[in-house]
């Protein structure tokens, strides 16, 4: 495969395991969950708070868009999502998302370690979206 193509096939392989993270039913998993979330994962919610891989896994379920809602709770809405390679095993995704009106722009880092087959989400940020923007 020409390195664009592997590039491109990185940047989509990350796109699809973040949209899997935003499925209520891997929310509510916490099995599925850690296959797609580092073991080293960080976050910054939207609201300013610091979560760990532990502690994402454990809180997922009753987080905004977890299993808790049910098959017709509300969902994350995901739009302009879209990626770049930063160096070979290292995906960044940027997009916005519309959760029950609350909007918030989101960045990613995904890696993918010498020796493992799948992407893993390393980071992820949100940062509200002000009213009117």
């Amino acid at each position: 495969m020409n390195p664009i193509s592997q590039e491109n096939a990185d940047v989509n392989t990350a796109i699809d395991a973040e949209l899997q993270l935003m499925d209520p039913a891997v929310r509510a998993s916490r099995s599925l969950a850690a296959r797609l979330l580092d073991p080293e994962f960080v976050e910054v919610g939207a609201s300013g708070r610091r979560w760990t891989y532990e502690e994402m896994l454990a809180a997922l379920p009753d987080l905004d868009g977890g299993g808790g809602g049910g098959e017709d709770g509300p969902r994350f809405e995901p739009s302009r999502m879209g990626g770049v390679v930063l160096a070979p095993g290292i995906v960044h995704l940027t997009y916005e998302t519309d959760f029950g009106g609350r909007r918030a722009r989101r960045s990613s880092l995904w890696r993918r370690r010498d020796g493992e087959t799948g992407w893993r989400m390393y980071y992820h940020q949100a940062t509200p979206v002000p009213a009117g923007d």
